[in-house]
C-alpha cells in the first residue's frame, strides 16, 4: 500500500512540474536555467555519489566515474550523430531532427525515471527504513524531472501535444520500476555502474543542451542565478533526505 502512495505521489510530481513549464512557457529561458541546475545537481549530488556506493563493493571509484564519463560520451556521439543526419536536409527537416532530439532527451529522462522507482523498490527490499529515505530523494526531484522532460521536448521544436505525451510517460515511469522489482533482485554492483551511466547522461544533457540555450539571447544574471538556484534545490533536498537516514 505504501508503495502504491509513493508511484502515486511520484505521478503527481512529476506532472505538477511538468504542466508549470507548459504554462510558463514565455519564461522558458528562467525554466531551462533552473531545469539545468536541478539536472547537474541530480547528477553530482545524487546519481554519482550513490553509484559510487553502490559500486563500492565490486568496482573502484575510477571504475565508476569511468562509467559516467561512458555516460556523457555516449550521449554526446548520439547527439552529434542526430545533428549531422540533420545538417544536409532542408530547413523543415532540420525541424524534423530536432524532435528527434528532444525524444532522445525524454527517452534518457523516462529510462531514468524508471530506475528511480527500481531504486526506490530496491531500497524497500533492504529495509522499510531505508525505503523511505529513498523515495523522499526520488519525490524531492521528480517536480523537476516533470520540467525537463517538457522543457527538452519543448526546446527542440517539438509539438505541445507531444511534450505532454512524453510528459506522462515520465510521471508513469516510477510506477513501472516499482512494480519491476517485485520479480528481481539487482547486484549492488550493477546497479551503481547503471547510476553512473545515467549521471553522465544527465551532465551532457543539463551543461551542453540546457545551458546554452537557457543564456541564449537572455539576461545572464537571472538565468545563471536560476541555474545555481535549481543546483542548490537539489543539493539541500538530497542531503536533507540522506541526513535524515537512519
Amino acid at each position: 500500500m505504501l508503495l502504491l502512495a509513493i508511484a502515486c505521489a511520484a505521478f503527481i510530481s512529476t506532472l505538477a512540474g511538468g504542466l508549470l513549464a507548459f504554462r510558463l512557457h514565455d519564461k522558458l529561458h528562467l525554466i531551462l536555467g533552473f531545469s539545468a541546475g536541478a539536472v547537474i545537481g541530480v547528477a553530482f549530488f545524487d546519481l554519482i555519489p550513490e553509484s559510487l556506493a553502490f559500486g563500492a563493493p565490486g568496482h573502484g571509484p575510477a571504475a565508476i566515474t569511468a562509467w559516467s564519463a561512458l555516460g556523457f560520451l555516449t550521449y554526446l556521439v548520439l547527439d552529434r550523430m542526430l545533428l549531422f543526419h540533420g545538417s544536409a536536409q532542408a530547413h523543415s527537416a532540420v525541424h524534423a531532427h530536432d524532435g528527434e532530439r528532444g525524444a532522445l532527451g525524454a527517452v534518457i529522462l523516462c529510462v531514468h525515471s524508471t530506475l528511480d522507482g527500481v531504486a526506490i523498490g530496491l531500497a524497500f527490499q533492504a529495509s522499510h527504513a531505508v525505503g523511505v529515505v529513498v523515495a523522499i530523494a526520488v519525490l524531492s526531484h521528480d517536480f523537476s524531472d516533470g520540467i525537463n522532460t517538457m522543457n527538452i521536448v519543448l526546446r527542440n521544436r517539438g509539438e505541445r501535444g507531444r511534450a505532454l505525451r512524453w510528459l506522462a510517460a515520465d510521471a508513469a515511469a516510477p510506477a513501472l520500476g516499482i512494480a519491476s522489482t517485485f520479480f528481481y533482485t539487482l547486484p549492488a554492483g550493477l546497479f551503481g555502474t547503471v547510476l553512473a551511466l545515467f549521471g553522465g547522461f544527465f551532465l551532457y544533457i543539463g551543461a551542453s543542451d540546457l545551458i546554452p540555450e537557457s543564456y541564449h539571447a537572455h539576461p545572464k544574471f537571472l538565468t545563471t542565478a536560476m541555474t545555481l538556484a535549481g543546483a542548490a534545490v537539489l543539493y539541500f533536498a538530497v542531503t536533507f533526505a540522506k541526513g535524515a537516514m537512519p
